[in-house]
């Protein structure tokens, strides 16, 4: 099974209903299933799905370690994840922090801007992406919430470009509920890939359609956004919408696979 879906939260047992009810009470959508890692594993699997990019956010300082262990642990005991870790702007040894997670083989870090009220841009982050661009570690950032500044798609734009070496994967076609001004400010940018989580789901066809239009279709990953979506469901929006088999074979494995591959 080559498929694999590059955007999915997963949480430790202990919390994965109160955080997936959690994400569920942010967006206002009901969720398709809890954030568990078994649970991913079923329900991509019998979708075809056989790779998983994982990650969790640190709405605090004191999440970061706790996260990224369980992540790599996770990530461990299951080869058909690849994490990806966590980072708070507030933590204060983050180089430490990066230098470690490296070393235990996570090669980038997710952060939610919105749901850690905080602007990619700031200027702690700033320091972060540096460090990541030195290490040669990418970022995956939710980008796009029309209710919220902190995730704009135009802070995304001034991250890119302060760090041209820096990969970044803009979620949900760079825009969440803001795509709009995604296909305004990100489609020029090198370093800028995307993925088509919650994009059908919170936009629906016409925006798909659009940024397949708009963005560099070699820098489109499959994404689910589990466990707010199901896989099945996802698949079968993307068949639909009239991509070529190459194309759509790019979208599904081989345009990760080779972005990843430099890492």
């Amino acid at each position: 099974m080559n498929i694999i879906d590059t955007h999915a939260h997963i949480f430790p047992p202990k919390i994965e209903r109160v955080a997936t009810e959690a994400i569920g009470t942010f967006y206002g959508y009901s969720m398709a299933h809890t954030g568990s890692a078994d649970e991913l594993l079923r329900a991509g699997e019998s979708a075809g799905v056989g790779r998983f990019v994982v990650f969790s956010t640190a709405t605090t300082p004191g999440q970061v370690v706790k996260i990224n262990d369980f992540i790599m642990e996770t990530c461990d005991r299951h080869p058909e994840f690849i994490g990806a870790g966590t980072m708070h702007p507030e933590f204060t040894d983050f180089k430490a922090e990066l230098d470690r997670i490296y070393s235990l083989g996570l090669r980038g870090i997710k952060l939610h801007p919105d749901f850690q009220q905080v602007n990619l841009d700031c200027d702690e982050l700033l320091r972060v992406f540096a460090y990541l661009q030195d290490k040669h570690m990418f970022l995956i950032t939710h980008s796009g919430d029309v209710r919220h500044g902190y995730s704009d798609p135009r802070r995304v734009a001034r991250v890119a470009k302060m760090f041209p070496r820096l990969n970044i994967v803009a979620a949900h076609f760079g825009g969440w509920s803001d795509w709009e001004t995604a296909r305004q400010t990100l489609p020029d940018l090198p370093n800028v890939y995307y993925d088509t989580s919650s994009t059908f789901g919170c936009g629906g066809r016409d925006e798909v359609l659009s940024g397949f239009k708009c963005f560099d279709n070699t820098h489109i990953f499959f994404g689910v956004d589990f466990p707010m979506w199901d896989h099945s469901a996802e698949l079968a929006q993307l068949r639909s919408v009239g991509l070529d088999d190459d194309t759509l074979e790019d979208v599904l494995h081989r345009n990760f696979e080779r972005f990843f591959a430099g890492y």
